[in-house]
């Protein structure tokens, strides 16, 4: 079962004008759902720094292992997925219910276009569910309040911020929504998080996110690999821990390079990537 809650009429809200971060995303990872603007500053991202594309290929190939890792290993049935993106090859749900049918996912985004294609492509097994929320990050209370439609709030969840909580520029505030969150779920529940990273190794990053600020939307804001992990304070970090999410492998098995339900080809793939990334399980 599929639903898509929580949305006015979308007619007005997708800016064609200006660069979208999902739209071009969706462009390096070899999406359609883009337009001319997102491909033309795709390209010019990519010219400033050449190895952008990578964090794409990256962070899914992250959220797939993560996922994995949780329906087979943790015995997670359920996920909260804040920040979906478009939808793309091998989503959580499908990676969760190749696992465990019954699995049930909520997704998460403000976007109107994500909201377009939720409507589409989110579909579930008949014995899991899935349902799509049109809110915002911020808005931490009124998510978990619709989540919970779906969700069993009593037993463990995934909460996924993949590549999400860069969009938040205050530092506290930050960790605040994600404290927030974790805080309404029990014991047993988990958080998977990937960041943009700042590094003095990296310059090229900082001038292509420089470059994004100026002329696309939303804002994003960098945090160095320390910032990433105080996301985690409190919780008990899976190894390797937080790592570049081209290295995050879960210590239960499963092919190195790509794993089941990752829907991406590691290869070619850097050993670091600008785009970091972890898993902890709460006490």
């Amino acid at each position: 079962m599929c639903r898509v809650t929580g949305h006015e009429d979308i007619r007005g809200r997708i800016d064609t004008t200006r660069p979208h971060t999902a739209r071009i995303w969706n462009y390096w990872l070899g999406g359609k759902d883009n337009y001319p603007v997102d491909r033309e500053a795709g390209d010019r991202i990519r010219s400033i720094h050449p190895g952008i594309g990578e964090y794409a290929r990256a962070d899914r190939l992250f959220l797939g292992r993560a996922v994995h890792q949780l329906a087979a290993h943790a015995g997670i049935r359920q996920f909260l997925d804040i920040g979906t993106g478009l939808p793309s090859a091998d989503n959580t749900h499908e990676v969760a219910q190749r696992i465990s049918p019954d699995a049930r996912i909520v997704y998460v985004d403000n976007d109107p276009l994500v909201l377009t294609h939720a409507r589409a492509l989110l579909t579930s097994t008949p014995e899991g569910r899935t349902d799509y929320l049109d809110a915002d990050l911020a808005d931490a209370d009124a998510i978990l309040e619709r989540a919970a439609r779906t969700l069993d709030l009593s037993e463990p969840v995934a909460l996924m911020l993949l590549g999400v909580v860069i969009f938040i520029e205050d530092h506290e505030a930050s960790y605040e929504v994600v404290r927030r969150l974790m805080a309404e779920l029990p014991a047993g529940s988990h958080l998977v998080l990937s960041h943009t990273i700042t590094s003095p190794s990296m310059p090229d990053v900082d001038a292509a996110v420089a470059f994004w600020n100026e002329h696309g939307t939303p804002r994003l804001t960098q945090r160095t690999p320390r910032q990433v992990e105080r996301y985690f304070d409190g919780l008990e970090l899976l190894d390797p821990g937080v790592v570049s999410c081209s290295r995050w492998l879960p210590p239960c098995g499963f092919d190195a390079d790509t794993g089941p339900g990752s829907g991406v080809d590691a290869d070619g793939l850097p050993d670091e990537v600008a785009m970091f990334g972890g898993v902890a399980g709460k006490p």
